[in-house]
């Protein structure tokens, strides 16, 4: 469904739509302006969607959609874009995210699927599995910067989202810090990687590490400085990576990573909702 003329980009809207009082968002109106503005034309609670470990080479794709009411959004004053919270700010973003939305809903999408279906696709998809799995039902729907069509809600595509909505810097909150818990997780599986650090992302470390070790289950073949590093490691005869060797963890550590995070979308026993439970 299109968005209502008031919504869209000023650019846009300049000299082919009418303002209408009460209905456009106010520059000064602090992270809840849509929200509000959505509410006064009756579509409220409203859910945000967005999603971590895009850009990442490694790990999983984490996506979250939140439901919020507008007036849980004063109620929390350090809620902001998750990429400009320190870690520290990002706890406590996320457990009051946890303590005020009306509901959420975290979907994981392991490496072998991304690199299956592609990551946009998965993107997408799991945006649509985020927002299907909430219990609460949204009157209208924000997402982080592209359109995600077949939602069957009225939806928005916010340029920097997390930045300037609250739902979405709330679901960028949840994603974001579920996501890091993995990571780390992740690091005391394959340690000689430091995804504690770089969280899977293209770090001078990260790139070190890959050369020296090659992949680990947890690299995205689909991403090209991945496959150099597995097809340098194969002319040299370097067959045995950090993955197969079992001296790099315990059997404690190999079991706290959840095997859903690693398996294909849908598969049998992937953790959603709760990833603090």
């Amino acid at each position: 469904m299109a968005a209502h003329p008031s919504l869209l980009p000023a650019v846009r809207r300049h000299r082919r739509y009418h303002r209408y009082p009460g209905y456009t968002p106010r520059r000064d109106g602090g992270l809840g302006a849509y929200e509000a503005v959505l509410a006064r034309a009756g579509f409220a609670p409203v859910a945000g969607i967005d999603e971590a470990g895009r850009g990442a080479c490694a790990g999983p794709l984490v996506v979250a959609a939140v439901v919020l009411d507008p007036a849980c959004i004063r109620r929390m004053p350090g809620l902001a874009d998750s990429k400009m919270l320190t870690p520290e700010a990002r706890e406590r973003a996320y457990h009051a995210v946890l303590r005020q939305a009306i509901d959420w809903h975290v979907v994981v999408i392991g490496p072998r699927q991304i690199d299956a279906a592609g990551l946009h696709a998965c993107n997408v998809d799991g945006m649509r599995r985020a927002l299907a799995g909430l219990r609460a039902t949204p009157a209208y729907v924000l997402t982080d910067g592209f359109e995600v069509r077949g939602l069957g809600v009225p939806a928005l595509a916010v340029w920097k989202g997390d930045r300037v909505t609250a739902a979405v810097a709330a679901a960028s909150v949840l994603a974001k810090v579920s996501r890091d818990r993995m990571m780390r997780d992740l690091h005391e599986r394959y340690p000689r990687y430091g995804f504690d650090r770089h969280k899977g992302y293209v770090t001078e470390e990260h790139v070190r590490a890959l050369a020296e070790h090659g992949p680990c289950p947890a690299h995205r073949y689909s991403f090209v400085n991945v496959t150099r590093a597995a097809d340098l490691r194969t002319l040299m005869g370097m067959d045995r990576t950090a993955a197969g060797a079992a001296d790099t963890m315990t059997p404690a550590a190999a079991a706290a990573w959840p095997a859903a995070a690693m398996s294909p979308a849908g598969a049998p026993g992937e953790i959603e909702r709760r990833m603090d439970s």
